[in-house]
């Protein structure tokens, strides 16, 4: 199992090739990005990783949590791999990672895609939070995994993958990151402004939101749109805030359409 400084990481794809980092959120762990790997490692090569606290990675957490903490084991991983401007795609938290790196360290990067982000706090995000942390709180970790589809998941989709949500809670269960680190990275989630800066980001960057978010609503990807110059967005009409678990062919063209273009154009 490849480590680097207590980051549990792996490699996708021909070394030679484009790297891509995919950085999960809140959840952290690398395996959230499954229904992507093999469509995008043809062409990129693709390293998903475990965020510091979660899954496979070193749980000991220090005092503070914020998203430079985050974006210091993406500039960890880019240095340690000897990684040429990666593009990162970042999903809610492993965008404001992505973000926050694209603000301090720009050269290291080659793009973003931004995944159900957002540049400032968003009361209804807020709220979806804090009542998440509530049923952690009152009714432990399995109560916790039974209502999170609520939030990541259209209805329809819930409804007919039923069965493969209830058979992967007991392994969600075994490999929670811990009350208290979730508690620590979800109030660095919900600080995370970085509303005023945006005109600074110069790296290319796709958005991309769907529509029917019911955690994150889509009007805070369309902020990042609006402020970061030059950027572009793509629309998901459906999809929820897991939207490239819940459409992965859909977000898998996306995400190939926009690198592509973006090669041609030599950015």
């Amino acid at each position: 199992m490849p480590r680097t400084a207590g980051i549990y990481w792996e490699r996708h794809g021909d070394p030679a090739l484009p790297a891509l980092i995919l950085s999960a959120g809140l959840g952290g762990a690398g395996d959230y990005w499954h229904p992507n790997i093999d469509a995008l490692a043809h062409a990129f090569c693709v390293h998903i990783y475990d965020h510091r606290g979660t899954a496979r990675s070193d749980r000991a957490m220090p005092d503070t949590v914020d998203a430079d903490f985050l974006a210091d084991d993406l500039a960890l991983l880019i240095d340690a791999l000897r990684l040429e401007r990666p593009v990162i795609i970042g999903h809610a938290a492993g965008a404001l990672a992505g973000l926050a790196l694209a603000l301090r360290s720009p050269g290291q990067l080659g793009g973003l895609i931004l995944v159900n982000g957002w540049s400032r706090p968003n009361p209804h995000f807020r709220r979806c939070i804090e009542m998440r942390l509530a049923v952690l709180e009152q009714g432990g970790p399995q109560a916790y995994f039974r209502a999170q589809p609520v939030f990541l998941f259209p209805a329809n989709w819930v409804t007919r993958n039923d069965a493969r949500l209830q058979a992967q809670l007991a392994e969600q269960v075994e490999t929670f990151q811990g009350a208290a680190t979730l508690r620590a990275r979800a109030q660095a989630l919900m600080a995370f402004d970085i509303d005023d800066r945006l005109g600074e980001i110069m790296t290319p960057t796709l958005v991309i939101v769907a529509d029917d978010d019911v955690l994150v609503p889509a009007l805070c990807s369309d902020r990042l749109h609006a402020g970061i110059a030059g950027s572009g967005i793509a629309r998901m009409p459906t999809g929820g805030h897991g939207c490239n678990v819940t459409c992965p062919d859909q977000f898998n063209t996306i995400v190939r359409d926009w690198l592509s273009g973006m090669a041609a154009r030599g950015d």
